[in-house]
């Protein structure tokens, strides 16, 4: 169904050398959509996008900055998209503590330049807001989130994923009401994992590298819970919203969570111990507890995109982490075309979804 929805469609991703987005880049592909990548160069070395050639895979890549006005609005025009899916971000928690003002300009005016740009060009129908669960003002309540639920954030980078919430839905009231203007929905996903992750500061990165480089796993907060999903479950999330924003309803324009059921939240100790068993060796131990804060429970409700989207979540916690551990031993082993085998990850998902007969009858 979301293939007939992106076969020929000109779809302009921001962030698709990123980990998420180069995943977004080879399944919108994979259904035949025109593809225009903006982002700046990969930040991690290897990276996904570099080590699957994801530059030849697409349609465009241009490497370009969000915060360079002129030159992003006339990339844009120039490829006249049907839709935008913007994952463009300065996406890390530690980071946003020594660069809270690259944060800030990034996730905050640099999404506005995107929305600006897409609002000028008039074959823009429908645009995916990619944020982040960090966007709720936290109180570690033992329950998740839902969507209208306030928001905040401790760090500069939760914050600042919360003001774009804030302005986005500004935006959506200020200028995109007339039934001829775009449909603009913003999406909030949990602790994303999946293969092609070289990410600092991140709980299977950290542990990918520890186990490679045969020393032990160290882990800040072991006891910390969070929302683990597959790269694919929140993507898939997307491309469903995308395609009800695409048929112009504009009943869809609103925030989604898009995160895992509620036995997919597990501890931070309890996932690194699942990669080593997986992998098969790997030693987990307690590290120096960080300076930074950091939460301690996070979780959200996805009843919303469940009634309203159709969409599910289709993997188990122990599925998602599996299908990442296994990315990253054959990436290693260098025993397969690790483009193929990304593919095949992409059409088993496909296999096993169920929410899209749901989603069909809605």
């Amino acid at each position: 169904m979301l293939k007939d929805i992106y076969d020929g469609k000109k779809v302009f991703l921001t962030g698709h050398t990123g980990f998420k987005g180069s995943w977004l880049a080879l399944w919108l592909s994979k259904f035949g959509a025109e593809v225009c990548g903006y982002s700046l160069e990969p930040n991690t070395n290897p990276s996904m996008f570099n080590e699957l050639n994801i530059k030849y895979k697409i349609t465009k890549s241009v490497i370009g900055d969000i915060l360079d006005e002129k030159f992003l609005n006339r990339t844009m025009q120039d490829f006249a998209p049907d839709i935008v899916f913007h994952l463009a971000a300065q996406p890390l928690v530690r980071l946003s503590y020594s660069e809270p003002v690259l944060t800030y300009k990034t996730n905050v005016i640099g999404t506005l330049n995107v929305l600006e740009a897409a609002k000028k060009c008039s074959s823009v129908k429908a645009f995916v807001n990619v944020t982040t669960d960090k966007c709720y003002e936290n109180k570690e309540v033992n329950r998740g989130y839902k969507e209208d639920e306030p928001m905040g954030g401790y760090d500069m980078y939760s914050s600042s994923k919360g003001c774009v919430e804030i302005m986005s839905s500004s935006y959506r009231r200020s200028f995109l009401q007339d039934e001829n203007t775009m449909a603009m929905a913003t999406a909030r996903a949990g602790n994303v994992i999946g293969g092609g992750d070289w990410a600092l500061d991140r709980l299977i990165p950290d542990c990918i590298r520890g186990i490679n480089a045969g020393q032990d796993i160290k882990i800040r907060n072991p006891i910390a819970v969070r929302p683990w999903q597959h790269v694919l479950e929140p993507l898939s999330g997307y491309l469903l919203l995308g395609q009800k924003l695409v048929e112009q309803d504009k009943k869809y324009a609103d925030g989604f969570n898009f995160g895992p059921n509620e036995d997919s939240v597990l501890t931070v100790a309890e996932v690194a111990n699942m990669v080593c068993e997986y992998y098969q060796k790997g030693n987990v131990i307690v590290g120096e507890k960080s300076l930074l804060h950091e939460a301690g429970l996070l979780m959200l409700n996805i009843e919303k995109a469940k009634n309203i989207l159709g969409w599910t979540p289709t993997l188990t916690v122990k599925e998602a982490i599996k299908n990442t551990v296994d990315w990253y031993k054959h990436f290693y082993a260098k025993d397969c075309d690790m483009f193929e085998f990304t593919l095949n990850q992409i059409r088993k998902y496909e296999e096993n979804i169920e929410w899209n007969k749901n989603s069909a009858e809605k």
